[in-house]
């Protein structure tokens, strides 16, 4: 019976993790150690915390040391923890920006970050202006094909990222006006390059537009936009003065963030 109830403790996700990261924090505290010093720290038995820094080993987040069969951190968790800084580091230093835009706009702002195909919410302002609310949410996801904000940053690929961003897509019309032909769409992202911003014109949700900019180049890796969004109703034409004003308010949001970012 006892074995038995090793065996479902051993097999408790929670206690897994609990464990392994008791051993994560030791390595980090102390520096190299040999398995008897960490078992002795970690209160774990000598079976449980070999096969913890061997399942640690296999996913490169310890090594163990030539001389000596040592135990210690690799650099793996830093680079974890560079990504999570440098995500709140551009949404704390576009925030600003976003807050002006919709002071300047009184619409809803927001700031997305690629992900495949498809652009995540990362940080949204709601206006305080008027009573129209977005369903949008912070950490939903839009497909690029859809959106003002997907345009903007499909207009910075090349022909072949463009394409394995459509085949990766799921193609259909969200509304009536979503654009389902590859050749059309990349009409509308020639015209996105001369203009400097994309329009979504209804074409992920009925009754709203946005207007959006790429922020990119921040990092290699990382694919920013951000938009406007408006109902309708306030948008009689493209000529509408609100219209322009948003057009006008994109670009120069763009511009002064893009200073920002580049020093």
């Amino acid at each position: 019976m006892k074995a038995t109830s090793s065996n479902t403790a051993e097999k408790n996700p929670i206690q897994v993790v609990e464990r392994l990261f008791t051993v994560l924090e030791i390595l980090a505290d102390r520096g190299a150690l040999s398995l008897q010093e960490i078992t002795a720290a970690s209160g774990l038995n000598k079976t449980t915390t070999f096969r913890i820094l061997h399942s640690l080993m296999s996913l490169g987040y310890v090594r163990q040391d030539d001389v000596g069969g040592h135990y210690n951190l690799t650099l793996k968790l830093t680079s974890l923890a560079d990504q999570i800084i440098e995500k709140e580091d551009i949404i704390a230093l576009i925030h600003p920006h976003l807050i002006r835009l919709m002071e300047n706009s009184h619409e809803t702002v927001h700031l997305v970050r690629r992900e495949g195909a498809e652009a995540v919410y990362i940080d949204k302002v709601e206006s305080k202006y008027n009573s129209f609310r977005m369903i949008s949410r912070i950490g939903a996801r839009v497909p690029l094909y859809s959106t003002a904000v997907g345009k903007a940053i499909a207009a910075e690929m090349d022909s072949e990222e463009l394409e394995q961003m459509w085949k990766q897509s799921d193609i259909r019309p969200i509304t009536s006006h979503t654009i389902t032909d590859l050749n059309e769409f990349k009409l509308r992202l020639r015209d996105v390059r001369s203009r400097g911003y994309a329009l979504d014109d209804e074409e992920n949700e009925v009754g709203v537009k946005c207007f959006a900019a790429s922020i990119l180049p921040y990092r290699k890796s990382e694919q920013y936009a951000f938009s406007i969004s408006a109902p309708v109703s306030r948008l009689a034409g493209m000529n509408n003065q609100h219209t322009q004003n948003l057009i006008q308010a994109v670009l120069q949001t763009k511009i002064d963030i893009l200073k920002e970012l580049r020093g």
